[in-house]
């Protein structure tokens, strides 16, 4: 590897903050420029989405980068869905059958300032804010920038510039603009936006609810959940439909409305929430989108990772922890193809397309088994079902959150399609009478791994047609 090679890289979120770290362990000169201010001195959340999920896949990055010590220390385990009912009625559901396997509820800004604050440990990283990247020029490899202090622009030149840069990228833009290559986009949003709420702690400081779990309240065509934070607070997000439906994001117009729906739809939630009505009239609503593109990459000059590549909808808790894994798989094809950058992005791009797109797809699958699923009875005789092999089968059976949520070492392809083909095996199962929770655990799983190869068989056979 040629020591002096200069990388670019546009974006100091999490993805950018952690590849520019691990870039820099490595030995690159790299340059980050930020279109905010530095997340670190000022609070600029405003409304985003401020805790998010973190579990297997994202620790293994901290792990590769040597901070997962420190990364621990800003987590809140959590164990499971709490489920709300309309009546206040609550259920835990876990997420796994094994003790060990938990998610995690993190902050957005404490993660990423200890990575922007380990990226710039290393004399050969420069982290610059308030700089906008306005386009790239990826025949020659330059990016144009604009100084929101000065409202100069500049341009940057580097050896390599990868785009970090979310889901409205300017290099993903540059890429469909300037009609060079064979360029594939897709954004595909939602029917349904989001807005941030909270339950602020007690005066004394504790939590109003359950700490240690992710609470939904599932309402069939949309839900609210709720995330602790480590000062006792929770961030609330809403998920609702814009337009249809008695209630949503356009008729929800005045201070009334907005409590006469909380009454009806999530009366304990409000009975936490005396500031709602200055959370939901002070917060904007953001749309939730899937972005798909190919390719990631223009030669050896550019390359997309992270959501600029791939966002996808929250709902699987995996958005920051697959732009992690990406540059954990980055740096895997970095060891075997160092020096020679076209086959890097190239085969980069190769092995890990297939999994973001799986992931994303999971995440949609996910929305909908949230929003009304996880209510419906034969989704919890499924759930305690897969809970029971899990704790009494451990090496023999993962349910699908797990496979894809705990089992970091297979892609999230595989994971998919196995379980995928798990759900309709037990769903199956139950519908026909074939299996109940009351039956002995080993033959349900012998039943349950006979079905489910049956159902791989007959995808793999569909698919060769």
């Amino acid at each position: 590897m040629k020591q002096q090679q200069n990388i670019l890289i546009i974006g100091a979120g999490l993805c950018g903050s952690l590849l520019a770290l691990r870039l820099g362990q490595r030995g690159y000169n790299v340059t980050v420029y930020e279109m905010r201010p530095d997340l670190r001195k000022t609070d600029i959340s405003a409304g985003r989405s401020i805790n998010l999920a973190f579990s297997d896949r994202g620790n293994k990055a901290m792990k590769l980068v040597g901070i997962e010590d420190k990364v621990k220390a800003l987590c809140i385990p959590m164990n499971g869905r709490m489920i709300h009912d309309t009546e206040g009625n609550t259920f835990l559901s876990n997420y796994s059958g094994r003790d060990h396997e938990y998610i995690n509820s993190i902050s957005r800004g404490e993660l990423n300032g200890l990575l922007l604050t380990e990226a710039e440990k290393h004399d050969n990283v420069t982290i610059h804010f308030n700089k906008k990247c306005k386009s790239v020029d990826f025949e020659h490899t330059t990016a144009r920038f604009r100084d929101y202090q000065t409202k100069d622009e500049f341009v940057e030149d580097a050896d390599i510039i990868i785009a970090t840069d979310g889901a409205g990228s300017a290099l993903r833009r540059s890429y469909y603009l300037e009609r060079k290559f064979l360029f594939s986009f897709s954004q595909d949003y939602l029917t349904h936006g989001y807005k941030e709420l909270s339950i602020l702690p007690t005066e004394t400081g504790d939590y109003k609810t359950y700490k240690n779990a992710l609470h939904i309240w599932p309402r069939g065509d949309f839900m609210v959940i709720a995330l602790p934070n480590l000062d006792g607070s929770f961030t609330v997000t809403l998920f609702l439909s814009y337009d249809e439906g008695a209630y949503n994001f356009n008729n929800l117009t005045t201070p009334e409305i907005v409590t006469e729906f909380f009454q009806k739809e999530f009366p304990d939630a409000l009975e936490l929430m005396p500031n709602l009505i200055e959370d939901f009239f002070g917060n904007p609503t953001a749309p939730l989108g899937t972005v798909k593109c190919s390719p990631w990459h223009y030669k050896g000059n550019t390359l997309l990772m992270g959501d600029s590549a791939h966002a996808i909808v929250p709902f699987y808790g995996q958005g920051m922890n697959a732009s992690f894994e990406d540059v954990v798989e980055f740096d895997k094809v970095l060891d075997e193809h160092e020096g020679n950058w076209d086959t890097i992005f190239s085969e980069y791009e190769k092995t890990r397309k297939k999994d973001t797109d799986a992931i994303a797809d999971l995440a949609i699958d996910n929305f909908h088994e949230m929003k009304g699923h996880v209510g419906q009875a034969i989704f919890q005789e499924k759930r305690k079902i897969e809970m029971a092999l899990e704790k009494e089968f451990p090496e023999d059976y993962s349910s699908k959150y797990s496979l894809v949520t705990f089992n970091e070492d297979i892609g999230y392809r595989e994971a998919m399609l196995k379980g995928r083909a798990q759900d309709k095996a037990i769903l199956n199962l139950l519908t026909d009478g074939i299996i109940s929770t009351e039956d002995d655990l080993k033959d349900i799983l012998d039943k349950v791994i006979t079905e489910t190869d049956a159902i791989l068989q007959d995808d793999r056979i569909a698919r060769l047609r």
